[in-house]
Order: structure tokens, then C-alpha cells, then sequence
């Protein structure tokens, strides 16, 4: 099946993931970026209010054809219990292109049920499949073997 991972990463940990999925896959990727600076501190706090309120934001437009490919695999981190505006601008401009779905999302702790509802609903899609991650499964490195399982 011919997929391509879309994420956005503010911290650089979902990129880790979406990388791995890539490789795993042997298939293409494509990050998502925000025009919206949100580094450092203020950053952080601009970038959780605007998740929690549910905004969209202007982000780059993305350089491949999604209607090549069969499956879109999206990832976002969770932020204050939500999408990131940067996934959440990607999903509303581009669902139209999408065959099917996987969603992976990176968090601290929780929020994956919730994202994963959402990104159903906004996608108009089941996904084929549902990964999350936990920071500490990236840093102890125990989300390579999370990814292998998940998409064997």
C-alpha cells in the first residue's frame, strides 16, 4: 500500500516518530509547518491556547499529490487535549484528498482518545489504524518496537 506520513512537530519528538514510521514503511513523508512562531515559552503558551480553542492557523502548503497515495498516515502531538492548529489547518484543507487513514499521535501523557475521535471526525474516515506514543517510550527508545508492531 502506497502511504505517506504527514506530521507536525513543534519539539522535534513526533518528528522522531513520523521518521521511524517512514523508514518502517519505506514510504514518503511530508512535515507540516506552522507560519505561526511558537518557540520558547510564549510560544508554548500561544501554542497550547490555540489548541484548546480549537484554531486553525496558516501553514505551508504541502508539495505532493495525497490523491497518489492510498493511505495518509497523520501525526500530531497533544496539545492541552487537542490536534495542533497545524494539523488540524492540514485536515480541513486537504480531507477531500485522502483514500484512507492511520492517525499516530506524540503526548506526555494522555489525550489520545480524544485526538484520535476528533481527527476521525474531521477526516470524515475511520482509521486503519491508531498509534500513540508517550514521551518516555521515545526517549527510552521503546517506541521503535511500538512502530514495528503496529504496522506489521
Amino acid at each position: 500500500m502506497k502511504s505517506i506520513v504527514i506530521f507536525y512537530s513543534r519539539s522535534g519528538r513526533t518528528k522522531v516518530v513520523a521518521e521511524k514510521i517512514s523508514e518502517v514503511l519505506s514510504c514518503d513523508k511530508e512535515e507540516i509547518l506552522d507560519y505561526k512562531n511558537r518557540k520558547g515559552i510564549i510560544g508554548w503558551l500561544y501554542a497550547g491556547r490555540d489548541a484548546f480553542k480549537k484554531k486553525l492557523t496558516e501553514i505551508k502548503p504541502i508539495s505532493k499529490d495525497l490523491r497518489s497515495y492510498e493511505n495518509i498516515i497523520i501525526g500530531t502531538p497533544v496539545w492541552a487535549g487537542n490536534i495542533t492548529p497545524a494539523i488540524r489547518t492540514f485536515v480541513k484543507n486537504y480531507y477531500d484528498q485522502f483514500n484512507q487513514v492511520t492517525f499516530f499521535c506524540t503526548m506526555g501523557g494522555s489525550g489520545d482518545k480524544k485526538v484520535f475521535q476528533e481527527l476521525e471526525i474531521l477526516c470524515n474516515k475511520k482509521p486503519l489504524k491508531k498509534l500513540a506514543i508517550k514521551s518516555f517510550d521515545i526517549s527510552s527508545g521503546k517506541y521503535e518496537l511500538k512502530i514495528k508492531d503496529c504496522f506489521r
